[in-house]
């Protein structure tokens, strides 16, 4: 059947039906359209064509549409709402009220990053944001794609051309049960953590990664136990007595604040490094996703976990030097 190539309509012809069924005349039609009558004539006949049927009879009321123009204006309004439909949402996201932003976080940041979307949702109400969590392996080849407008994470991938977005720093540390040997000692050299069984995190982790860098730096080699996804059974299993971890302050905030976990004084910590927000350079931000970056560049820190108190003082900057 002809009618399996209205694919091929145009606009114009859906408007010029439309007009000739509203002003019942081909000239009406035209100067409504700022089109010359020939114009009009022709798109009703091209898109009579499509339809394989007559989609207009003359009466001696005017033009009017048979049962098959009423069918084809139908989905001329479907069309024109949906158009409208766009155009405000495409203004309403030019003027960063509406719009979708999808965003990736490593799994550490989970303990923040709800807080920060709560934060941005209260400014921008009518922005959806849909977050995906993993490590920083499974987040690095997320971004090697473009499904994300921009993820949390630390130190940014060295393959990728960045947009870098500072959040604030992010302090790593040792963590042991309040009954551990050395969780009242200060100063504890790395050479006494030698004989420690470390609980951690898979490989790929970024925590991971830091801890190794730490051992090397150190020139120790401690027992490595059980190796966990989760930074949650990693705390409850240091609780448990199991061993000691090398772990995000972010993640223990809480742990720390109720007792129930301690941080060791070990010289050289904590290790600060920094949260960023990560695009990639060659990816199209629409407004929301920029008003979301410009957010969490200006007030993000404020998100984070509070450390202080709960860390003991004495302790190194990221430079090494004890402060």
């Amino acid at each position: 059947m002809a009618s399996r190539f209205l694919r091929e309509l145009t606009i114009r012809q859906l408007r010029a039906l439309a007009a000739v069924h509203r002003d019942r005349s081909v000239t009406a039609a035209a100067k409504q359209l700022h089109l010359t009558q020939p114009a009009v004539t022709l798109q009703i006949r091209n898109l009579q064509a499509l339809a394989g049927l007559p989609l207009i009879q003359r009466t001696p009321d005017g033009m009017l549409l048979s049962d098959a123009g009423r069918e084809v204006l139908a989905l001329s309004e479907r069309i024109e709402a949906a158009i409208a439909d766009c155009e405000t949402t495409l203004e309403m996201m030019a003027g960063k009220t509406a719009g979708r932003i999808s965003i990736g976080a490593v799994s550490t940041a989970k303990y923040f990053v709800p807080f920060m979307i709560s934060g941005f949702s209260k400014l921008h109400p009518n922005i959806d944001v849909t977050l995906s969590i993993g490590n920083r392996q499974e987040i690095g080849t997320a971004l090697h794609g473009y499904d994300l407008d921009f993820v949390i994470m630390g130190r940014p991938p060295a393959d990728i051309d960045m947009d870098v977005h500072l959040i604030g720093d992010h302090p790593h540390v040792i963590i042991a049960p309040t009954t551990h040997r050395l969780a009242r000692k200060p100063r504890i050299a790395p050479s006494e953590l030698a004989g420690e069984t470390f609980l951690t995190r898979e490989p790929g982790s970024g925590t991971r990664g830091l801890m190794e860098q730490l051992f090397e730096t150190s020139g120790i080699r401690p027992k490595i136990g059980l190796v966990m996804s989760s930074n949650e059974t990693i705390k409850q299993a240091v609780i448990a007595g199991l061993g000691i971890a090398f772990i995000s302050a972010h993640t223990v905030a809480t742990e720390l604040d109720e007792r129930r976990l301690v941080t060791l004084d070990v010289d050289g910590l904590p290790i600060v490094r920094q949260w960023f927000a990560l695009s990639r350079k060659d990816k199209v931000l629409l407004p929301p996703a920029r008003a979301m970056l410009e957010f969490l560049s200006a007030r993000g820190a404020q998100f984070l976990p509070r450390t202080h108190g709960r860390i003991r003082l004495t302790r190194t900057t990221a430079r090494g030097k004890r402060r």
